[in-house]
């Protein structure tokens, strides 16, 4: 750091140093002082810390409810309590130097559209810069993201790749999978070469950017249910890697009809079997659906009833229910007993699904293009920019 100008430091005296007061922009511990000042100030204000998500404030006043949420100093704030926002907006505007932009329509990159229907999440703009940066605007459009039956391996061949360009395009696609379940798996695949990545890596990220220039207007989109039932969908794929034969497992979970989380992930762990592989993958599975219970009960809106889990392999399912420990389960033995613990106190249902009707397959493995589109709209997964 330099001295700052006009400072009457002597050369003899190396021992001197300046008192840093604030936290200034940048340095690594100012999101964190910045954070906690703001923190201290929703907590004055009556607000209570979501102990689900440390960057979520909650009010309550009987059935009236304002939540907020923050990242770094973008601000969301939601609720039906209309009185209370405006209060809550008045003491910001008091504490904090900052504005109200009116109704969300864009946040951190993510584009906002209402109607009738339900509210739609896209990356349409993100999407088009991107494809404007890396020069494929006016390129020929890939119907998936990823090749099916793909080699994507370390030392595939000995041309390099600049890494630096590639970690960064893996970085841009990363996030734009907040809102683009699509392309999960195939991100996920990409991104397991940053260290050392290669010509035929740099062309798996061509094909999804290709595949992205086909509806750069995909997204989410949050339809009004009457229920807010949660439900899972888990699936694996056997040693999927060809590198070092770990299974790649995933998760879709939904709230009333609609998709709010989704994961795809190499699992840390070789598995020995196809039902050891899935219930791995099924552990995690719970994992999340947990969460978003504890999420629901902190916003008022407990689950009544056991959260269903679906699950294609009826051997990893039977693991679950039988209460006899066997050899073949024992190195999975804190898996076992996490998942059958949550099935004992009706927290968790375990359901068997057909292969086709597993929507957590997309996640796992790269399908034909029929499969692929058919699990796409099962999800909701959709284009309010398409022509019509």
């Amino acid at each position: 750091m330099d001295l700052p100008p006009g400072c009457n430091f002597t050369c003899d005296k190396k021992n001197q140093v300046c008192k840093l007061k604030k936290s200034l922009y940048g340095l690594k511990q100012s999101p964190r002082a910045w954070f906690g000042r703001f923190t201290k100030s929703m907590k004055f204000f009556g607000y209570t810390q979501s102990h689900s998500d440390h960057t979520l404030f909650l009010k309550r006043d009987g059935k009236k409810i304002t939540a907020l949420i923050v990242y770094v100093d973008d601000i969301v704030v939601t609720g039906n309590d209309t009185g209370e926002q405006l209060k809550l907006q008045k003491y910001l505007s008091q504490e904090f130097e900052m504005k109200d932009l009116g109704d969300l329509k864009y946040f951190l990159g993510i584009e906002v559209a209402r109607s009738t229907n339900g509210i739609f999440l896209s990356h349409r703009k993100y999407v088009l810069d991107l494809l404007a940066e890396t020069g494929l605007l006016g390129c020929k459009p890939a119907d998936t993201p990823i090749e099916m039956n793909h080699k994507l391996c370390e030392g595939m061949d000995q041309e390099p790749t600049n890494k630096e360009q590639y970690q960064r395009l893996v970085g841009r696609l990363i996030y734009l999978a907040h809102t683009r379940p699509d392309i999960a798996y195939a991100v996920s695949v990409v991104s397991q070469f940053m260290h050392s990545p290669s010509v035929s890596h740099r062309n798996a990220i061509d094909r999804i950017l290709r595949y992205l220039k086909l509806a750069p207007g995909k997204g989410l989109m949050f339809s009004k249910n009457r229920d807010l039932e949660v439900v899972g969908y888990t699936d694996a794929d056997w040693a999927g890697s060809i590198t070092d034969r770990r299974s790649t497992s995933g998760y879709f979970t939904f709230v009333g009809g609609n998709l709010v989380t989704w994961r795809s992930k190499k699992q840390n762990v070789v598995s020995r079997s196809s039902a050891e592989a899935e219930y791995r993958g099924m552990a995690h599975g719970v994992c999340e659906l947990l969460w978003i219970r504890r999420l629901l009960t902190e916003l008022g809106f407990k689950p009544e009833k056991p959260m269903e889990l679906h699950c294609d392999n009826k051997s990893a399912i039977d693991i679950a229910h039988n209460p006899v420990q066997h050899d073949r389960t024992k190195h999975v033995e804190v898996d076992r007993h996490f998942i059958k613990e949550k099935i004992e106190k009706k927290i968790i249902r375990l359901s068997f699904v057909k292969s086709e009707d597993q929507f957590a397959d997309i996640l796992t493995k790269a399908v034909c293009s029929r499969v692929f589109y058919d699990s796409l709209t099962k999800l909701g997964i959709g284009d309010v920019y398409a022509p019509t």
